[in-house]
């Protein structure tokens, strides 16, 4: 009626009301609060899960937080409004802080494993972690074909191109190790060959599985990097 009023075609266009779950599985492993910069690698990954919980809110989505290491330590289950987004924010600062000091290790099976066992229908997967840990494609392969998955990978640059400098002594992080590395001359090459085919074999995982990958380095500004995923991935 309203378009043989007009004498032009009018329609209705209608907002479709999705009401997601979004999981931010936060890695809080000891590698996390490692960083060559003055912002520790945590506090980074904590402002990204900061945000995607703020812009999920603000979609009316229901959002839950998974804080993981090698096991789960600490569950905030789905829920929406700003009272419940303030006590994941709350949580993301102040939980892992309190708890710093032990050795924990990555185990990135973890999250994977988690969603498999709690079936959350059409849930979208954050993982925030530096994925420097055990294999866990098998893992993945399970969940893949039930969720949207999302890697948010925080590296520090020294793990993307090591510095050539002398004899140093390292401390693995997870296990407490130390050990001298010579990163001198031909050295120099085999680590950063084997930081970049670490890369290469997770993005190879990844893509195998349809997982899109956010890359972020720890110390640069990620706002800019968050706004243009976001505008690629979800339209509120």
């Amino acid at each position: 009626k309203g378009t043989a009023r007009a004498q032009k075609l009018l329609v209705r266009k209608y907002l479709e009301e999705r009401n997601r779950t979004i999981m931010l599985f936060v890695d809080i492993s000891s590698s996390s609060f490692y960083s060559s910069s003055e912002l520790l690698r945590y506090e980074m990954m904590a402002q990204v899960a900061g945000v995607i919980a703020l812009v999920g809110n603000y979609g009316k989505d229901h959002v839950g937080a998974v804080f993981f290491a090698d096991t789960v330590e600490h569950v905030i289950p789905p829920g929406r409004g700003n009272e419940h987004v303030h006590a994941i924010l709350k949580c993301l600062f102040e939980y892992p802080i309190s708890s710093q000091g032990n050795i924990k290790k990555t185990d990135l099976n973890v999250p994977f494993s988690y969603m498999a066992a709690n079936k959350k229908k059409g849930a979208l997967m954050f993982v925030i972690s530096d994925f420097i840990g055990n294999s866990f494609e098998n893992s993945l392969r399970v969940v893949k074909s039930k969720y949207e998955i999302i890697a948010v990978r925080c590296l520090d640059k020294n793990e993307n191109q090591f510095p050539n400098i002398s004899m140093i002594e390292l401390q693995d992080c997870e296990s407490g190790q130390k050990f001298n590395l010579d990163t001198r001359g031909s050295n120099s090459q085999k680590i950063n060959q084997m930081l970049e085919r670490r890369l290469k074999e997770q993005n190879k995982i990844f893509g195998k599985f349809g997982v899109d990958v956010l890359d972020l380095k720890c110390g640069d500004s990620f706002i800019a990097d968050v706004v243009r995923f976001f505008r690629r991935r979800m339209m509120y």
